[in-house]
């Protein structure tokens, strides 16, 4: 090595520890100076001065805490781990001393000097290295440590010194020790200390193998013995002597009597203990009636945990954890608020009813902690057997109960949150309908008194808070789906979706590749780019799929050295995840005539939708074109006949219909569309193009219309709105029915848009037309 000296060198200390040179060691730092270390020897050349602790309970060492000959090593990286602290891999260089500690930036600096070996290829060098390696060979083979090819290994080491230095780093040496040979410069001492040292561990070695052996020859004698005890217990149980199953009789007597289970249920178990007592021990019926006995005092009969009814910290916890959802936070903080005013409410059956991704797990889980209760999950998809809620009869080989007994016993407690995953997704055949099994347990009226065919006394589900969750609401069978409380749960607005990005799935997404928020820095409208651009969901799992992209990307670059820290921009957007993969509706550039901008809602949030208009002549024909659903199919006709009907009211000649064929198309053929609320949409382009008057471009609209004109109600307003102020458009015609909908708005959408309620087409005409601007 060229370095002889060097100043203001980063000092590692090592606390228990040491390191000999040509060595790879992996070490965990923890203390915020060694970290600080670390990090600038990695700026800076990447050497580093390793000192070990003379004294390992010193939390901060000072220079007089430390040994002055200590190893210089090259940092070759640096991890941090899920537990806060670093792990970095070092390679030895040289031994060095060092000298002048000084305390800089908050870690010491030193000046090194690096020690030279004295290293003589002499024939007594070699006579040394060759007496040493066959007690090192014997210590190998006695030592469970060491494995062949370890050993192998550090044989065809040629270098005295590096050799000398590997079998140290194998011994069991005490710090001091160890400390002591890496202070030997000369190499023919280092291997005498090694012979000596080697010596003397194998006498230990052979004194503790003698130890062992005969340690096993008394084990053996122990199980022999334990052996032939268990032999005379079966022969007294097969002679009839029950004082083996005495001691047992006594523990599930005391296990009954402090199970707190109710006197009904306290009779039944001592009529199966006093079965268990008379069965014979070999019997099918013993181990029966010994699982039910189990299962009996397992299960929580009174034990229930303190709710915790702090409605503010409730609501923080909810808050915290999920952005949005304010009509289930709403309607837990109002079971809470009742609770604590009664302390005797059941708990409710709720169904959270939304598409995959928006959280309704989560939700769940977040629900339990504010409530302080335990948390239990079962996942029902999938389920045909009746037997999986109820349990199976005793009789059956096999025999257990229900998933919901095997949840309360998992919960240990009366009133846990208990979570019904995909109840819409049980189905039946001839083993039975699990959905009617479910009608029991979801019953505030009944659920008191639950009966498991395996248990088969009452069981108490009045205290639990149960909570359902579903992808379709009408998938759940209508007797079943009465006993709850439906929430929906839409899906997220694109406000929202970004508030949950940046608050929870990015800083996930850092901490599980391992990057830290100055290493990579997300922007807001990078956020808004990818929810737009690159995601089409009502919930955020594909976001947060984009995010780990995006971290992925960033990860190389930052690993290969192309760049220190990645900023993602709008405009470095498309090169971490490529070209966009969705797009939506713009406002039109100019007004046009026969173009209407309606506002649909789907199941990935809301969008704009372009409906045109075109007049050809012809018989009267009307083409519908855009792969339109019935729904929108019948608004179309009913659209043309109200026109008809006001034809001369809105100065349109009334043969029309005998002389033009209409065609109305809806871009994007190949996406089905469908749904109650194009009709005023489809009205407009109507007149539009048969009055040659343009319809304003910054007009969105939404809403059905019948034959005699009337704008009826529709639903997503919150998702129409966010669609239309996100194309640009400053006007949205609504139903006056929707005019309660309006504060469900995000106020920083609700003050930039102008919303006009109607209740008839005509309302609509004289907004929407340009005329009406005139």
């Amino acid at each position: 090595m060229d370095i002889e000296t060097k100043a203001n060198v980063p000092l590692l200390p090592l606390r228990g520890m040491l390191m000999f040179p040509k060595m790879v060691l992996h070490i965990d730092v923890g203390r915020e100076r060694s970290v600080f270390a670390v990090e600038h020897a990695i700026a800076n050349g990447n050497i580093i001065m390793l000192a070990s602790q003379k004294d390992t309970s010193v939390e901060i060492p000072e220079a007089d805490d430390l040994y002055t000959i200590g190893l210089l090593a090259h940092v070759k990286s640096l991890n941090e781990l899920p537990n806060g602290t670093y792990r970095i891999q070092l390679e030895g260089l040289e031994r060095a001393e060092w000298s002048n500690y000084e305390e800089a930036d908050l870690y010491p600096v030193v000046d090194v000097k690096v020690i030279p070996a004295k290293e003589e290829n002499d024939a007594e060098m070699i006579a040394l290295k060759r007496t040493l390696l066959p007690y090192f060979k014997k210590y190998a083979k006695n030592s469970s440590k060491i494995s062949q090819e370890t050993y192998d290994s550090i044989a065809s080491i040629e270098e005295p010194g590096r050799f000398a230095d590997t079998v140290a780093s194998h011994l069991p040496l005490k710090l001091a020790a160890k400390q002591e040979i890496l202070e030997m410069s000369n190499v023919k001492k280092r291997l005498e200390f090694l012979v000596h040292k080697l010596h003397d561990e194998q006498a230990i070695l052979e004194l503790e193998n003698k130890i062992n052996n005969r340690v096993k020859l008394a084990m053996e004698r122990t199980q022999k013995e334990f052996y032939l005890r268990e032999q005379m217990k079966a022969i007294q149980k097969e002679l009839g002597d029950k004082d083996g199953k005495n001691i047992e009789i006594v523990e599930i007597t005391e296990k009954i009597e402090a199970s707190g289970m109710p006197e009904h249920v306290k009779v039944v178990a001592y009529r199966e203990l006093q079965r268990y007592e008379k069965a014979h021990s070999a019997s099918a019926e013993s181990g029966v009636i010994r699982n039910y006995l189990d299962w009996l005092v397992a299960l929580p009969w009174t034990d229930a945990s303190a709710d915790q009814l702090d409605i503010n910290r409730s609501e923080e916890i909810l808050d915290r954890d999920h952005e949005g959802l304010e009509s289930v936070k709403e309607r837990i903080l109002e079971y809470l608020a009742v609770r604590q005013i009664t302390n005797s409410l059941r708990g409710p059956i709720l169904c959270l009813d939304g598409p995959p991704g928006v959280g309704k797990t989560s939700l769940a889980r977040s629900i339990a902690e504010s409530l302080g209760r335990d948390f239990v999950r079962i996942s029902l998809g999938g389920v045909r057997d009746e037997s999986e809620i109820r349990g199976h009869r005793r009789t059956y080989v096999g025999a257990m109960p229900g998933r919901i007994i095997q949840g309360m016993k998992k919960a240990g407690k009366i009133n846990p949150v208990f979570l019904l995953d995909e109840i819409d997704k049980m189905s039946n055949d001839f083993r039975g309908d699990p959905s009617a099994a479910m009608l029991e347990v979801l019953d505030p009226e009944q659920n008191h008194s639950f009966s498991d065919h395996y248990i088969e006394e009452p069981y108490d589900l009045s205290g639990v808070l149960f909570i359902a969750t579903s992808n379709d609401v009408n998938a759940i069978p209508g007797p079943l789906r009465d006993r709850m409380e439906v929430i929906s749960i839409p899906g997220y607005t694109e406000v929202e979706k970004r508030a949950i990005a940046k608050n929870h799935l990015i800083p996930k997404q850092l901490k599980e590749h391992g990057l830290t928020k100055s290493q990579v820095r997300f922007n807001d409208e990078a956020i808004m780019h990818i929810v737009r651009y690159y995601t089409r969901e009502a919930g955020v799992r594909g976001l947060e799929r984009e995010v780990a992209r995006v971290c992925r990307r960033a990860a190389k670059k930052i690993v290969t050295g192309e760049k220190k820290s990645v900023t993602v921009s709008a405009n470095t957007l498309e090169s971490l995840l490529g070209k966009r993969k969705h797009d939506y509706g713009q406002a039109e550039l100019k007004n046009q005539i026969g173009v209407a901008t309606g506002l649909a809602y789907t199941s990935v949030g809301g969008d704009t939708l372009q409906i045109e208009v075109s007049l050809s002549p012809g018989k009267g024909k009307l083409i519908l074109t855009g792969k339109l659903g019935d729904v929108m199919k019948e608004s179309a006709q009913t659209a043309l006949s109200y026109v008809r009907s006001k034809a001369e009211q809105f100065n349109i000649d009334p043969e029309f219909y005998e002389t033009k064929d209409i065609h109305i198309h809806v871009p994007q053929g190949a996406v089905p569309k469908d749904g109650p609320s194009a009709g005023v949409t489809i009205a407009t382009a109507l007149v539009s193009s048969l009055t040659n008057k343009p319809v304003r471009r910054e007009v969105g609209m939404t809403g059905e219309i019948t034959l005699r004109g009337r704008v009826l109600q529709i639903g997503g307003v919150k998702e129409k709105s966010l669609s239309a102020h996100r194309a640009g458009l400053t006007t949205i015609i609504l139903p006056m029915a929707n005019e309660r909908d309006i504060e469900d708005i995000p106020e920083s959408v609700r003050s930039e848009l102008s919303f006009k309620l109607v209740s008839d087409a005509e309302e609509v005409l004289a907004i929407a037309l340009e005329e009406a601007s005139e």
